[in-house]
């Protein structure tokens, strides 16, 4: 994911990395970085703002007028706001150094994939699919892929858009046989 949604003043923004966001007055200096709350966003992902300036938003004139007796009052606000830099991160993993095998041993095999994983007669590389792919595939899928595919939903990701695509295009396949 390469965007995060966070919480700052009781609303909530989609920044990305490197952009330039204006919001409320923050009560942190100038040059200084924070974290703010992160909502949505990859897991572990840490996102720093950087306070580039204060300013102040575009003036908005409000007026007052009642007809007929003179009355007419004028004001003037500028919001207080603040430019941040936004830089997402995610947290430093640890490497660990793959050890060397010596000519006596012999090298461990490679973990099967998990065979739960897959279930059979699932479309190849569905685990990978977005809810969007999965509902413009879904239209040229056959019955045993489609039930095999919501089994799959309904064990492991639960993606709500997903399983009503799929229950869409099974419902489809009913009515037009």
């Amino acid at each position: 994911m390469d965007y995060a949604i966070i919480r700052l003043g009781g609303k909530q923004y989609r920044v990305r990395e490197g952009e330039y966001l204006v919001v409320d007055r923050v009560k942190v200096d100038e040059g200084e970085t924070f974290n703010p709350d992160v909502l949505l966003g990859d897991s572990g992902v840490t996102v720093t703002a950087k306070v580039v300036a204060h300013e102040r938003g575009p003036k908005i004139r409000i007026g007052k007028y009642k007809r007929r007796t003179g009355y007419r009052r004028h004001n003037g606000f500028r919001a207080a706001t603040s430019r941040l830099e936004i830089s997402l991160g995610a947290p430093k993993q640890k490497r660990v150094a793959a050890k060397e095998p010596t000519p006596t041993e012999t090298p461990a095999p490679a973990p099967a994939p998990a065979a739960e994983e897959h279930v059979k007669g699932m479309p190849s590389g569905y685990e990978e699919l977005t809810v969007a792919q999965i509902t413009e595939g879904s239209k040229s899928w056959n019955r045993p892929m489609l039930e095999a595919a919501l089994e799959y939903e309904q064990a492991h990701a639960a993606r709500k858009g997903a399983i009503a695509a799929i229950e869409s295009a099974l419902k489809a396949k009913e009515e037009s046989s």
